[in-house]
């Protein structure tokens, strides 16, 4: 049902912390001029468990404005599973492509639980589903065991695999095949599972380098290997930004630097400063400085 590069965007606000839609959509028609697939609105780097449901609906809909027509995610990132029904359920009636779902980040879900926790927003959206699995972030891993488990629910259609062990991809193809599409959710891994069998990328820096991102997959994509790993190599240095306590305010800095926006964050984030602010900076113009020149693909 999906695959290619489905950016997880930023959200974007006022001085005086309301919503900046018209900033949202200037970001988000970059992704789509750069031939991304989709967007994932409320996610972790679009600090989703900052918003309330009302602004979460609304994001989607800036979203939906831009996508024209490619399928627009919403994440579903509640502490609570009535919260996550719920939040499904706007979601489906607001014409939501699908959902991301996260396991509940306060409560820590053993097995059981995450199952019957995901089958019921999956229940309740009635959208297909994108199942999030990242055990460093949230604490909770979504096995393969239990991707098998859920794998006769069929609005289950795809794998956000974040569990920062290149192992995990092809255990999941090796047990399930191409029952799940399955994306890499960890951008300084991404090369590594596009060439193990992912056939797409949840990708974060590609909210600042949104044609470089989109490179590397299409070149991918057509066994271009070497080109591929050439602008890889050099946009590593920006990816492992993504893996960071601070990757909101890193990755909303390197928009500034790079595509001319804002690093506002909602509270208790606060935008990076002092030392880690300059060695961040430094990282991205250092980037920029040599930014490669894109083959035609």
């Amino acid at each position: 049902m999906w695959a290619g590069v489905i950016p997880a965007v930023t959200t974007k606000f006022t001085a005086d912390d309301r919503l900046d839609h018209a900033e949202m959509e200037r970001c988000f028609a970059l992704q789509m001029e750069a031939g991304c697939d989709g967007l994932i609105v409320a996610g972790s780097l679009g600090e989703g468990p900052m918003l309330s449901h009302d602004e979460k609906i609304e994001v989607l809909k800036t979203a939906q404005k831009v996508a024209a027509g490619k399928p627009v995610l919403l994440t579903v990132n509640e502490a609570g599973t009535r919260e996550a029904a719920a939040v499904a359920k706007r979601a489906a009636k607001e014409g939501a492509s699908g959902l991301m779902v996260v396991p509940s980040p306060i409560y820590h879900t053993n097995p059981e639980e995450t199952v019957a926790a995901l089958r019921a927003v999956a229940e309740a959206g009635d959208l297909p589903v994108m199942i999030y699995s990242n055990r460093l972030a949230y604490r909770v891993d979504v096995t393969v065991d239990q991707m098998e488990e859920l794998a006769s629910d069929k609005r289950f259609v795809a794998v956000k695999e974040s569990s920062d062990d290149i192992r995990r991809s092809t255990q999941i193809i090796n047990r399930l095949g191409n029952r799940y599409d399955l994306f890499t959710g960890v951008d300084n891994l991404a090369f590594e599972a596009l060439s193990v069998g992912a056939i797409g990328w949840v990708a974060g820096l590609v909210v600042a380098f949104p044609r470089e991102t989109v490179a590397i997959y299409q070149l991918m994509k057509q066994g271009r290997r070497e080109e591929a790993l050439a602008i890889y190599r050099w946009f590593r240095p920006l990816l492992d930004l993504d893996v960071s306590t601070y990757l909101v305010q890193n990755i909303k800095l390197a928009e500034v630097l790079a595509i001319g926006s804002n690093d506002r964050v909602r509270m208790p984030r606060k935008p990076l400063s002092g030392e880690r602010r300059n060695a961040v900076e430094k990282i991205i113009k250092d980037a920029l400085e040599v930014r490669p020149k894109l083959p035609s693909f």
